[in-house]
This record gives C-alpha cells, sequence and structure tokens, in this order.
C-alpha cells in the first residue's frame, strides 16, 4: 500500500528534505498590509520582520479546503492509496479543521493529524510518518508515529517581546507576564498545543542560557535507546542562533543532529523579529533526519 504524507508550512521543513522524501505541503498565509502571501512561496521571514518593525498590519489565514481536497487528489493521482495529513495544533490555527473538511471528500482515506505542536517539533513528526509509510506501513502506523513523535517533543523559546503574540491571540496563559513584559524576557513552551509561560528572566543573555540549559536537560532525558534531534529555530536571529546550535553540538554529542531552522513567515508574524526556538524531538525508531551529515538551514 503507497501511503502519501502532507502537511502544511508551518512544519518549516527545508525544500530538500520534503524533495527528498516526497512530502506534499500546503502553505498557510501571511497579509502583509493587506496583500496576502502564501507561505514558503512568495514572502520571505525577512519581508516579515521588516513589516512587524515597521508597524505594517500583518495577519495569517489557514489554507481553504479546497487547496487540501487538491492536494489530496493529486496524491491519489500519483498512486496513493491512503494519506496521513499532518498539521498545526488545532488550538493556534483553522489548518486541521480546513483539512479534516477536504478529507471527507477525498477519493482515498485521509488520517489527518492534530500535531499539537508547530515548527520542527511537528516537522519530525511528519518525518517519522514518512519513514513508517516509507518501509510499508499502513496509514494508521504512520498517524500514530507522528502523534507519538509530537507528543513527546520538548518545545521552548524565547522571545523579545510578548506584543506580536498578543496582537495574534495566540499568547494563552503567557498572558500573565504581560503586566511585567517589559522588565522580563519570557520563556515560552508549548502544552497541549498552547503556548505557556515557563520561565521569567532578566536579559536576553540569561533566556538563551537557561533555554540551552534546558534542552540539554530534556535530551538527556528523553533521548532513550534511539537519541534525539535537535533543531534550532529563529526569525531573524542568525547569528544568535547559529551560536546556541555549535555549543548544543558541542554539549550534546549524542543527539543525530542539531539543525538550524528559519522560521518562517506565519510563525514568524505572531512571535516577531529575534524569536529564537529549541525543539528536542526523541526517536521513536531510526527515523530520518533532516540532513544526514550536518544539519540543515532553510
Amino acid at each position: 500500500m503507497s501511503v502519501a504524507i502532507v502537511t502544511d508550512s508551518t512544519a518549516y521543513l527545508p525544500s530538500d528534505v520534503v524533495a527528498r522524501h516526497d512530502i506534499h505541503v500546503v502553505p498557510l498565509h501571511v497579509v502583509l498590509g493587506g496583500v496576502e502571501h502564501s507561505e514558503g512561496v512568495d514572502v520571505s521571514t525577512a519581508e516579515v520582520a521588516a513589516a512587524l518593525r515597521a508597524f505594517t498590519p500583518v495577519s495569517t489565514s489557514r489554507p481553504s479546503p479546497q487547496v487540501f481536497l487538491e492536494t489530496y487528489e493529486r496524491a491519489a493521482a500519483e498512486g496513493a492509496n491512503s494519506i496521513v495529513s499532518v498539521h498545526i495544533s488545532a488550538a493556534m490555527s483553522g489548518t486541521y479543521e480546513a483539512a479534516m473538511l477536504a478529507a471527507r471528500q477525498s477519493p482515498v482515506p485521509v488520517e489527518v493529524v492534530d500535531s499539537r505542536v508547530l515548527g520542527m517539533a511537528m516537522g519530525y513528526a511528519v518525518l517519522s510518518a514518512a519513514h513508517v509509510a516509507a518501509q510499508g506501513g499502513s496509514a494508521q502506523a504512520a498517524a500514530q508515529a507522528a502523534r507519538s513523535r509530537a507528543g513527546r517533543a520538548t518545545a521552548i523559546f524565547y522571545v523579545d517581546t510578548l506584543e506580536y503574540l498578543r496582537r495574534g491571540g495566540r499568547i494563552g496563559a503567557a498572558s500573565a507576564l504581560l503586566g511585567s513584559a517589559l522588565a522580563i524576557k519570557p520563556l515560552l513552551t508549548l502544552d497541549d498545543g498552547h503556548i505557556e509561560p515557563l520561565e521569567k528572566v532578566r536579559t536576553a543573555s540569561r533566556a538563551l542560557g537557561r533555554m540551552e540549559e534546558r534542552a540539554v536537560a530534556a535530551a538527556t532525558e528523553t533521548g532513550g535507546d534511539e537519541g534525539v534531534d535537535v533543531a534550532v529555530q529563529h526569525l531573524d536571529s542568525a547569528e544568535r542562533a547559529r551560536a546556541l546550535a555549535e555549543r548544543l553540538r558541542d554539549r550534546l554529542p549524542e543527539a543525530h543532529e542539531v539543525a538550524l531552522v528559519e522560521l518562517g513567515a506565519v510563525v514568524g508574524a505572531h512571535v516577531g523579529p529575534g524569536t529564537i526556538g529549541i525543539v528536542v524531538s526523541p526517536r521513536p525508531d531510526s527515523s530520518f533526519a533532516l540532513d544526514d551529515s550536518t544539519g540543515a538551514e532553510s
């Protein structure tokens, strides 16, 4: 049985990885100053960062069910007998709902997965699903691999300001930090699909140091026999992210990879310039990595 893998653009998998594993990616949309763009197609993260800094109105929207249906139909036409469709947390986006609506009309069965995460926490889950499918596993097995890996991931991120999350309505329980936002540099995490506060620190350097310590601890505690993949993600903060990735490579020599991956336009629109995140993703098996040698940056 041929199982096709579909995801959305907020997985932020590098284009060469998507091509290598024949993954179908449905873009979300970002609107800059009233002009709609497709993430990963005709808008860059640099453009989003510049728009946010210039106070240009920035918003995001889900793909339509019709776009998902067309993707499912294309996968079926290419020979897929079933599809696994893995998406950004339904608590943050209507993307999962759109995929579910399309799945009802798909010419082949579709297992739609609410990953409850985003970014490379979802990206690695997609790669695990693709690994199961490539080994001849069923759609149900591939979907379960994605759910399991996403559920075990640790995602920690630092934002320069909570203002962009507040504007986009994605702040959740972290809204409790707003009153002291000028005096702190918050560390946030993902918990069951929601953004939650993790720790309050006073300086950016301290925040990055604490994030590094938490990531090392998570890798040590959750690695198990198969080890972990680690991704450092950023928006318009390449040098700090690169330095952090280098330190993590030194401290986690047992990790399969420590990849450097840029956050895309949609998530970037909500977290703002200067954001840095770390994803620690325990492997359930000998799953794919972004790059078997050096890691990747998109």
